[in-house]
Formats: structure tokens, C-alpha cells, sequence
């Protein structure tokens, strides 16, 4: 019983500090963030924070590796599919994702984010060729495939960042179909 009840206070810390982090980072860069003011924003001591990260560039590590994970889970969960149809629903799925953590997400992908991340989140759909497998091999030639996935990935990392400065102000499912309709040049199934 005493185990559950400290999981739920690390899982409660690690939360509180999490959403610390994020807050500050609306107004400022992780740079200039202190761990004095990250904890007292999070009502947590010093010594509790260094029990579960090393520095806020840990924390923050921490918040962006969950996040490719969860992306990379996502796309390896649909792995070989590839009907517009599925395409569609596993887009719808991962701007769910972010639409429920708009909060971590618009600031991870803002200009107080780390400029790394960003660059990792692109690196990894260019390197696994993540978005590129999902598109029909007879679209694209050969030669161009890599420049056609630098605009998709691009350009869908923009979208999402536009989308999530205006509030969301576009449903989920008509934000996949836009996206779908810029990536495959035609209306999704």
C-alpha cells in the first residue's frame, strides 16, 4: 500500500514540475528558466526536483522524448497500412494526441521550444521515411521523393504549429483532411 501511495506522489511531482516547465516556457526559453523559479512555480522543493531530473534541460529531454515516442507508436501501430482511409485515421489519431496536449505541444513547437526538438521531430520522419511509405509509390518519381517529403514534413509541422497559435480552431478530423489533401494532391478516401 505504501509503494502505490509513492508512486502516486512521484507520478504527482513529476506532473507538477512538467507543467511548471511548460508554463514558464510560454514566456520565455528554457535557457532562461531557473530550477529556483520552476519550483517554486511547481510549489516543490529544490532537493524533490533534483531527485527526479538532473537540470530543466532534463526535464524538458524527458517531455520531448515521450512525445516522439508516442509518435513513433502511433505510426509504428499502423505500420504497413496504407488505404487513404487508414492514412486518415492515424492522422486523426495523432492530432488528437497533440489537441490533448496542446498545452506541452505549442510550446515545444513554438519559437521558446527547443529549436532541437524540432529538428529531431523532422530528422525522424526523414530518416524512417515516416511519411513517405504512406504515400502510393506510382505518385511520386523516385528522384523527387526526398524533396516531396522535406515540403510534406514541412509543411504539416507548420500547419500544426498555425493550428495550435489559433486555438484549434479547426476540428481535428477537418485539420486531417486539409493535411491530406495538401500530401496526397487529392481528396482523402
Amino acid at each position: 500500500m505504501k509503494e502505490m501511495k509513492s508512486d502516486r506522489k512521484t507520478r504527482y511531482t513529476r506532473k507538477v514540475l512538467r507543467d511548471s516547465l511548460i508554463e514558464l516556457m510560454k514566456d520565455k526559453p528554457v535557457t532562461k528558466i531557473t530550477i529556483r523559479e520552476l519550483c517554486e512555480n511547481a510549489d516543490v522543493n529544490r532537493t524533490t526536483f533534483y531527485a527526479h531530473y538532473r537540470d530543466q534541460y532534463d526535464l524538458l529531454k524527458q517531455i520531448e522524448e515521450e512525445t516522439l515516442t508516442y509518435i513513433e507508436d502511433m505510426l509504428n501501430k499502423y505500420g504497413n497500412r496504407r488505404s487513404k482511409r487508414e492514412v486518415l485515421a492515424m492522422v486523426e489519431e495523432i492530432l488528437g494526441f497533440i489537441a490533448n496536449n496542446s498545452s506541452s505541444l505549442q510550446v515545444l513547437l513554438s519559437e521558446n521550444g527547443d529549436i532541437g526538438f524540432q529538428k529531431k521531430l523532422f530528422r525522424y520522419f526523414m530518416l524512417k521515411e515516416q511519411v513517405m511509405k504512406y504515400f502510393p509509390k506510382k505518385s511520386i518519381r523516385e528522384e523527387t521523393r526526398e524533396y516531396w517529403s522535406v515540403y510534406v514534413i514541412h509543411g504539416a509541422i507548420g500547419l500544426v504549429q498555425h493550428w495550435l497559435k489559433d486555438n484549434m480552431s479547426v476540428p481535428v478530423p477537418e485539420l486531417a483532411k486539409i493535411l491530406m489533401l495538401l500530401s496526397w494532391q487529392e481528396e482523402p478516401g
